[in-house]
């Protein structure tokens, strides 16, 4: 069964949000010098904090001069916008990744947290380092829920529950079992982020999957 979640995420991902990133024209500056920026300001914010690096740290770590940094952004929340988009396609290149090598339905379900379990014991090497979900870890320093870098990472949430939506309706034909089960699986999703990075449970993932096999295999005929 195909829902009108999956689409409307894609929708969303794809548009207005992401014009905040780019308030600036990069026209006469390589992308690559860009991209640069925009990778030393994700690493710098994800490890230590938006707030706490200011961008006399991000210039001095990139090794560029102040203008040119002015240049590709207009502030740093528009840095920062983009950080929130360049993490969210480097997050589902590699879930996706991941996911796809699995086969569709239970499977691919029970990949998203065997990737999970990799991704906070140090065993990805495709993603950085784990310190949180990026997302839960930004939005929570830009509280204002209406706050465009705040709707950004709502906008990732959205897409994660879409593609888990896609695989558990896979599964399954009723419309509202598909919700309620899509929603407690990312549910669980996110709590074992927040279990493994807070308290540091670096079993959280397993858990997480065990209890999604439970809801799943009872609603799921063999």
């Amino acid at each position: 069964m195909e829902t009108d979640l999956s689409t409307s995420v894609m929708v969303d991902r794809l548009v207005s949000i992401r014009q905040y990133a780019f308030t600036t024209s990069t026209r006469g500056f390589s992308v690559e010098r860009r991209e640069q920026l925009v990778s030393v300001a994700f690493e710098l914010f994800y490890r230590y904090g938006v707030h706490a690096i200011g961008i006399n740290r991000v210039i001095a770590e990139a090794g560029v001069a102040k203008k040119t940094l002015y240049s590709h952004f207009s502030s740093k929340e528009a840095l920062v916008a983009a950080t929130v988009d360049y993490r969210d396609r480097q997050f589902f290149a590699w879930i996706e990744g991941r996911i796809q090598s699995a086969p569709d339905g239970l499977s691919a379900l029970y990949a998203l947290f065997d990737a999970l379990d990799d991704w906070f014991n140090e065993r990805e090497k495709l993603i950085h380092a784990f310190h949180g979900c990026y997302f839960i870890n930004v939005s929570a320093e830009f509280g204002d829920l209406n706050h465009p870098i705040h709707q950004q990472c709502a906008s990732h949430k959205r897409a994660m529950l879409g593609l888990i939506t896609r695989h558990v309706s896979q599964l399954l034909s009723d419309e509202k079992t598909v919700t309620t089960l899509s929603e407690a699986i990312a549910t669980l999703k996110e709590g074992a982020t927040v279990q493994a990075h807070v308290m540091g449970d670096l079993k959280a993932a397993v858990k997480a999957k065990a209890i999604a096999a439970e809801l799943l295999n009872a609603r799921v005929k063999h």
